[in-house]
């Protein structure tokens, strides 16, 4: 028996990378599984992944987390079709990078939009179905960028990590009393998107590599997934309001 035998996970952004691995991670525990993100071909990949691992029940929802109105709508069906929610995973974010003077108002506004507002837009929608199972969690995801020295390039990103890292930590302090954990993780995870980024800039990439004391990038799965399940289940219960690096020991947070 797993230990997310019966629990219901909301995971956005799941149709690949680290979204898609926290889904098979938490489906291999037990966890029934709703598939959120923009492109429904990933969305049902990523189920006949879940279903092949056997899991109890996975299914697509199509959503941009850029459309916060249909946020709380998509929340409610999601816990019709599941009989409720147990876990909230905030993973999927459209934002930019660059220098600061290089970036529209519209740029930097899109990055806080599907980020920390996307996530309180789900977070306040859960709450009552997290809260009516006896204590639910939510797991937000950040970056090691926010604790960077030199943050060229990366500013308008980390700023809005920054602030879903303060939504965190305010969530956790706010609805522990109802039995919800909230915790942050901020990765560094061998995603489509970073291996885009090493097979663009091998040299830079294999520097940054050679800077993780543990000398690679997390897998999706079974670095980065597995630490959301151990998060998310009975061992981590009186854990909350933290940021967990998921980095291999690059960055500090302090």
């Amino acid at each position: 028996m797993g230990t997310l035998e019966g629990k219901v996970a909301v995971i956005s952004g799941a149709g690949q990378g680290v979204g898609q691995g926290i889904a098979l991670a938490l489906a291999s525990e037990g966890a029934s599984v709703a598939v959120l993100g923009r492109t429904a071909a990933k969305l049902e990949a990523t189920c006949e992944l879940l279903r092949e691992r056997g899991v109890v029940k996975a299914e697509p929802f199509v959503l941009d987390v850029l459309d916060t109105d249909r946020i709380p709508s998509v929340v409610e069906d999601v816990a019709e079709c599941f009989g409720g929610i147990d876990i909230l995973v905030n993973n999927a974010y459209t934002g930019c990078y660059g220098p600061l003077l290089s970036l529209s108002d519209e740029q930097f506004r899109r990055g806080f939009d599907s980020g920390p507002f996307a996530a309180f837009a789900f977070m306040k929608a859960a709450h009552p179905h997290l809260k009516r199972n006896g204590g639910g969690c939510v797991i937000n995801l950040v970056t090691s960028a926010m604790v960077r020295w030199d943050l060229s390039t990366y500013g308008a990103y980390a700023a809005a990590k920054s602030a879903l890292r303060s939504l965190t930590r305010a969530a956790a302090n706010e609805w522990g009393r109802d039995g919800i954990r909230v915790n942050a993780i901020a990765p560094h995870a061998a995603s489509p998107a970073y291996a885009g980024w090493q097979a663009a800039h091998p040299e830079e990439a294999a520097e940054f590599c050679a800077s993780i004391p543990l000398g690679y990038v997390g897998d999706c799965e079974q670095d980065i997934g597995r630490a959301v399940v151990m998060l998310c289940g009975p061992d981590a219960r009186y854990l909350t309001g933290a940021t967990v690096p998921l980095d291999g020991g690059q960055a500090n947070f302090g």
